[in-house]
């Protein structure tokens, strides 16, 4: 594959990356939510000062893209007003916070995500910037496959622990302690040189020989894991998912307008809080089987400089080829941002053509080189293996 600039970092409001089509501003709601006002005022940020398409990420984020130089100081000013900004860069990027979005208000998922920013905002963790914490305490564990690298989950018998990601068991915890505890783990990473291994990730640093301390260790089963939700209807209200993660700012508007509050997910899908029925609009996915949630791809070119190919062009050609049981991740680059885990193929876009991978990442070995997208697109089976 070839040589790309890996920045090891993510984007954030006050620290924007530079992409093919402008500025990219990443926003990290607190609690994963954003109310009416705030999602309708970054529709309309990003109408002024962006080129109007919105990113929903896997890490439950909303990036504005296409800002301008000139035009960022004037939508760094409107998230201020909205309050969504951070006190620095750093702060912000030490607060990745993944929440699950079918918590209820009688439950402890908002108040633990809040106590966790908060000491996360005032903690000298010095986490890497991908490094982050997932609350997933439902009765179900949905989050499972989302990135995280400190779980605060629910045990069997509906008790909270703290989990390290890579490991089996958890360490039980009562409400007052969940926070602390994971504190602790995060410094427990640092101490131990978690940050230096090549992954900088915590499961990354277990299977490298790292072992907890015995005050972090436990024996708590974590509840069962569930697979990943689709759109429909859920007690929390109506899930609705955009191709590609991706958004125009009049879609993001009208669904603001039709709702109390937006839950974000890490499933490139939005939580339209207390809708008892499916939201309609041209740029919407409401039906569980669209071929859109089929395909994961990333910007790719020329909306990023580092990419080689037009992912989405040929993803949504390949969309309707795909089984309705698997995954295909097409990659403008070797990094693959917009999907870190396996997919059934991984296409990833080269000088030389595409490389085919199955059944694992960007990362993995390759079964074919040099394909193009004209001959992928005639003759889909290659993914699988026919001919």
């Amino acid at each position: 594959m070839s040589a790309v600039a890996i920045k090891g970092w993510c984007p954030g409001a006050l620290r924007p990356m530079q992409s093919g089509d402008g500025l990219v501003v990443r926003i990290r709601p607190r609690g994963g939510r954003l109310d009416a006002i705030q999602a309708a005022g970054i529709a309309e940020l990003s109408a002024r000062h962006g080129n109007g398409l919105i990113d929903l990420t896997s890490r439950a984020n909303l990036q504005i893209r296409g800002v301008s130089e000139e035009g960022y100081p004037f939508l760094i000013e409107g998230l201020a007003g909205l309050g969504l900004l951070d006190a620095d860069s750093d702060t912000e990027a030490q607060r990745n916070v993944l929440v699950t979005p079918f918590w209820t208000g009688a439950d402890d998922t908002q108040s633990l995500a809040a106590e966790l920013e908060r000491a996360l905002a005032t903690a000298s963790l010095d986490l890497p910037t991908k490094f982050g914490f997932a609350i997933d305490d439902g009765s179900e564990r949905v989050l499972a496959g989302a990135s995280a690298d400190i779980r605060i989950e629910r045990d069997r018998k509906g008790a909270l622990l703290v989990r390290a990601d890579g490991a089996l068991l958890g360490r039980p915890v009562t409400r007052s302690d969940a926070v602390p505890v994971a504190l602790a783990m995060a410094e427990w990473f640092m101490a131990s040189g978690g940050a230096t291994n090549e992954k900088r990730r915590m499961a990354a640093h277990l299977a490298g020989g790292a072992s907890l301390p015995l005050s972090l260790r436990g024996d708590a089963e974590p509840v069962a894991q569930s697979a990943d939700p689709g759109p429909g209807l859920y007690l929390a209200g109506a899930m609705v998912g955009v191709a590609f993660g991706q958004m125009p700012h009049q879609t993001l508007s009208h669904l603001a307008a039709s709702t109390q509050a937006l839950r974000m997910t890490p499933w490139r899908m939005v939580l339209v809080e207390g809708m008892h029925e499916m939201p309609r609009g041209a740029d919407l996915v409401t039906e569980a089987d669209d071929p859109a949630l089929r395909v994961i791809a990333c910007s790719g070119a020329p909306r990023c400089r580092e990419a080689h190919a037009d992912t989405r062009k040929l993803a949504t050609a390949l969309a309707p080829h795909i089984p309705a049981d698997a995954r295909l991740h097409v990659s403008g680059c070797a990094k693959g941002c917009a999907h870190s885990g396996p997919a059934d193929v991984t296409l990833v876009a080269t000088h030389e053509g595409f490389d085919l991978i199955r059944h694992g990442t960007v990362r993995d070995a390759l079964v074919l080189r040099g394909l193009t997208g004209a001959g992928i697109i005639a003759n889909p089976s290659v993914l699988t293996g026919g001919h």
